[in-house]
């Protein structure tokens, strides 16, 4: 049975991660950092070859697959963007720790959403919806292997919704510039919805036993 082959990468930094400063749909791109820090793993780590790369259309995404991708076909989907965090956006941690409504967010409940933001529930109704587009996008046009360029909350909400084996969501939290390789076979996906979690993104460089 074919298999596709997804490697789903969190942005690099931005000045508002450096900062602890909570973004979702703020529009930030790359900071000088987060570039640099992309540029780095890039010669120490090993990236996949893909034939399409599929990013939320954030610039902080579509930034960081021009730097890790940068002959590959990119295609934007909206659907990847990261959750809408309302009154919450733009405020740090400390402004946010007295604040009755962050405290009832932060409870956890599928529900439970900052005002005038997104649920995670809605979150993780769009998240499905935009994997599947991809899925059969990727059937359709007959690429086996794809990134997905996307931030942290969509990278950890997906792969404890619909991956397996199920871990700990604590162990699929993705630094700036990694991520997990997933794999999906056509029956597996339209029977259970569920992939395969195959392990962590980029690769640890093998070095080369001429110079061992």
């Amino acid at each position: 049975m074919k298999g596709y082959r997804i490697s789903v990468i969190r942005h690099g930094l931005t000045e508002a991660n450096e900062n602890g400063i909570y973004i979702g749909k703020t529009d930030l791109p790359l900071s000088p950092k987060g570039a640099g820090e992309l540029a780095a793993k890039m010669d120490e780590y090993d990236y996949p070859t893909v034939y399409r790369v599929y990013s939320s259309p954030l610039k902080r995404c579509t930034e960081t697959a021009e730097i890790l991708f940068p002959e590959t076909e990119l295609v934007r989907v909206d659907g990847l963007r990261e959750l809408d965090l309302g009154v919450f956006e733009n405020k740090s941690f400390k402004e946010l720790l007295n604040r009755d409504d962050y405290k009832q967010w932060l409870s956890g409940k599928n529900n439970e959403r900052p005002p005038q933001g997104e649920s995670l529930e809605e979150m993780t109704a769009r998240t499905f919806s935009a994997l599947h587009n991809i899925i059969m996008d990727m059937m359709q046009s007959g690429v086996t292997k794809a990134a997905i360029i996307t931030h942290s909350g969509i990278i950890s909400n997906m792969l404890s919704c619909f991956g397996l084996p199920k871990y700990d969501p604590r162990y699929l939290t993705a630094k700036a510039g990694e991520g997990f390789d997933i794999m999906i076979n056509t029956q597996m996906w339209l029977n259970s919805q569920a992939f395969e979690i195959l392990g962590y993104c980029p690769y640890e460089r093998i070095p080369n036993e001429e110079y061992v």
